[in-house]
């Protein structure tokens, strides 16, 4: 069998993966950081969760190594280093654990813990004195972002609960978070193909989305560098409302 007879060719899967594509390439520019968590939840309208996660792990690699390429030199360190390591834990919780808690399940407490966090943020917005949450935290919640994205690809609400309220500078923040998803990513490649998920049929699909991976990258690094800080984060808590919303329906559903 040869990969073009493999290949999915369901229209409507095309239909959703084409934009769940672009928003997952505007997610890894840093540029409406939230919304790339509704990639899998809009790929799987047509497809199960572990396959769309599937097809989109080789699309992310791309989309990581140009994000880390455009912002490398401006990553905090220092956060990487606290947050990292929690992230590699949860991914093999995530291994673990996959095939044992519904994906269903997983969709509904990150969606609800998102709107949570929102939630907060709107009713209690924080002084601007306020300290930076405890750094036990980071590393609780680096822990869920790693699970969630094994899971789903949707490990950015959970970071962001903790890395937002820091306010770093955009540029800052979007290379941390470029970092942090490229190795996460990066290791979810042996236990996906150890759970069988990488097959002819995914990576065949892939690579015909694939010319998709660096066009949403690039058009959200040029307009992270030209959107003021206060709208930047506006779209983010924007993205994570929708993502929160979509999730949460996805799993009481």
């Amino acid at each position: 069998m040869d990969w073009q007879s493999s290949l999915i060719t369901d229209p409507w899967f095309y239909a959703a993966a084409v934009p769940a594509v672009l928003l997952m390439g505007l997610s890894k520019s840093g540029f409406g950081a939230g919304f790339g968590s509704l990639a899998v939840p809009i790929m799987a309208l047509t497809l199960p969760v572990p396959q769309a996660a599937a097809i989109m792990l080789p699309l992310l690699a791309v989309m990581d190594t140009l994000g880390v390429a455009a912002y490398l030199k401006h990553v905090d360190r220092g956060l990487i280093r606290l947050l990292l390591p929690a992230g590699l834990l949860g991914t093999v919780v995530g291994t673990l654990l996959f095939g044992v808690l519904p994906a269903k399940a997983v969709a509904a407490v990150v969606g609800a813990l998102t709107l949570l966090f929102l939630a907060q943020r709107l009713l209690f917005p924080p002084r601007p004195d306020a300290p930076p949450p405890p750094r036990w935290l980071g590393a609780l919640l680096g822990v869920a972002s790693g699970f969630t994205s094994f899971v789903a690809h949707a490990g950015g609400p959970p970071i962001s609960a903790y890395v937002l309220p820091l306010r770093l500078p955009p540029l800052t923040f979007s290379a941390t978070m470029a970092v942090f998803f490229a190795a996460v990513n990066a290791s979810k490649w042996l236990p996906y193909a150890g759970l069988g998920l990488i097959d002819l049929r995914n990576m065949a699909t892939a690579l015909v989305l694939m010319p998709l991976a660096p066009v949403g990258v690039w058009a959200g690094v040029r307009l992270v560098k030209h959107v003021r800080p206060a709208w930047f984060y506006r779209l983010i808590y924007a993205g994570m409302l929708l993502t929160g919303l979509k999730l949460l329906w996805d799993g009481l559903h």
